[in-house]
């Protein structure tokens, strides 16, 4: 057994200055065919942070030409994901995760460069509306629900209101115009969670006809580390029956599925998923893929289709024989947690069709990766050109973190929105001169 001392720790914190490795251009790795190096494995890996220095005296963030950038919300505790209501109110859920249990000396120092990070800032768990706020209205906040057990996903079916907690689905009733529900949830289903719950989000989106909800699980560790007895019923997405709370497993070998849209012009389900650690700066690139019943996407047991990942054991070379190659990689510890499919009419023309993809960061990469939102342009329902940045400036050029961008969505106007989580602020995203 290892024990990591006091002493010890600023020694794992400054190993990334030992590592001679010299990290790729993200460029080679984004796109349907990622460029993947021999894989590295570390005692401790490297670790390199964006320590924080939010916005202030009215900066934001960087758009492309042709966009303009406005906080819609500021002074929120945490904004992790957005929801439109059909009559324009923004939902704002404000979350963090439970406190993870250190099971190894390793899981120490990361909690360690994780809240060096501003990863552990105090969050509301609730959800708060916002009304208002563009054309020169005035902006209304409330808050909509609150007490909740770190929530993430949100769905509204007619006149019920889901929220996947940590823990739970729940459902709340909602009348069109409520600025608040002080009604008691009713519980739909259990989600996964226990004492460890390693990747606490969970993401949520309805069937086009309402009768399904689906929900992504992420898993318990960055590969199995913790046993394949703590993973049940992770790594995956449950199709739940919204009449009954049944499940089943609509796939599987997903690390951290997040970011849930229907493709518009094919109805397929896609998603953002956050991949493995450790084996280097340059693997495993974070993809987005379109999310196929029945199928298993690697994890643990290999990453981008058949590429067996040596530490998990035993192996399962059948399971690794089935694995579906992902559509498009989005580059090696971007962390993908947001994602919205463009179809208004706000933005310019370049920009629809196609997805926007909000990368929170990464915190064990050099150089550093993400902390930006990019744009993928599909064609067909499947994407067809480079991933563009559209908006940047939340890495200061000393690799200061001013935001992280999380989930995203598009408001009624079709503007894009975009919450900051580490600058505890809403961006508005619309085109110049509207």
């Amino acid at each position: 057994m290892i024990f990591l001392s006091a002493a010890a720790i600023p020694f794992a914190l400054s190993l990334p200055g030992c590592d001679d490795y010299t990290a790729a251009d993200p460029k080679l790795q984004t796109g349907p065919n990622p460029v993947l190096p021999e894989l590295r494995q570390y005692l401790f890996p490297p670790m390199r942070i964006a320590t924080p220095r939010t916005w202030s005296n009215g900066d934001t963030p960087k758009v492309s030409e042709g966009l303009r950038v406005n906080a819609l919300a500021t002074g929120l505790k945490r904004p992790r994901s957005l929801y439109v209501l059909p009559n324009g109110d923004v939902l704002v859920v404000e979350s963090s995760g439970p406190d993870a249990p250190v099971m190894r000396p390793k899981d120490l120092v990361v909690g360690i460069v994780l809240g060096a990070a501003g990863e552990f800032n105090q969050a509301g768990n609730r959800i708060i509306l916002l009304r208002g706020g563009i054309d020169g209205t005035p902006l209304t906040r409330t808050v909509f629900l609150d007490h909740l057990t770190s929530p993430f996903g949100v769905a509204l079916i007619g006149h019920d209101l889901y929220v996947a907690n940590t823990d739970a689905i729940v459902r709340y009733p909602y009348k069109d115009g409520d600025t608040r529900i002080d009604a008691p949830g009713t519980k739909l289903t259990d989600l996964p969670a226990g004492p460890i719950n390693h990747h606490w989000t969970k993401s949520l989106i309805a069937s086009v006809d309402g009768s399904k909800l689906y929900v992504g699980i992420g898993s318990n560790s960055n590969i199995a580390e913790n046993g394949m007895q703590a993973e049940v019923d992770r790594a995956v997405i449950w199709e739940v029956d919204r009449a009954t709370g049944a499940h089943r497993v609509y796939a599987s070998g997903l690390r951290n599925p997040n970011g849930f849209q229907w493709e518009p012009e094919t109805g397929k389900l896609w998603t953002v998923v956050n991949e493995r650690d450790e084996l280097g700066p340059d693997l495993v690139p974070d993809y987005m893929t379109s999310v196929k019943d029945g199928a298993f996407y690697g994890w643990p047991y290999s990453y981008y289709g058949s590429h067996v990942d040596p530490r998990v054991m035993p192996r399962r070379p059948d399971l690794v024989a089935s694995a579906v190659v992902p559509d498009y990689a989005l580059s090696s510890h971007v962390a993908p947690l947001g994602m919205a499919f463009y179809q208004g009419t706000n933005l310019p023309q370049a920009y629809r069709g196609g997805a926007f993809v909000g990368e929170h960061g990464s915190w064990d990469r050099s150089p550093l990766n993400g902390y930006k939102v990019v744009y993928i342009p599909f064609r067909d329902g499947m994407p067809s050109g480079p991933a563009q940045d559209v908006v940047t400036g939340f890495l200061s050029p000393d690799n200061h973190a001013r935001g992280r961008p999380v989930g995203l969505a598009v408001d009624k106007s079709g503007a894009l929105l975009i919450a900051d989580d580490l600058g505890n602020t809403v961006w508005r995203v619309a085109a110049t001169g509207k």
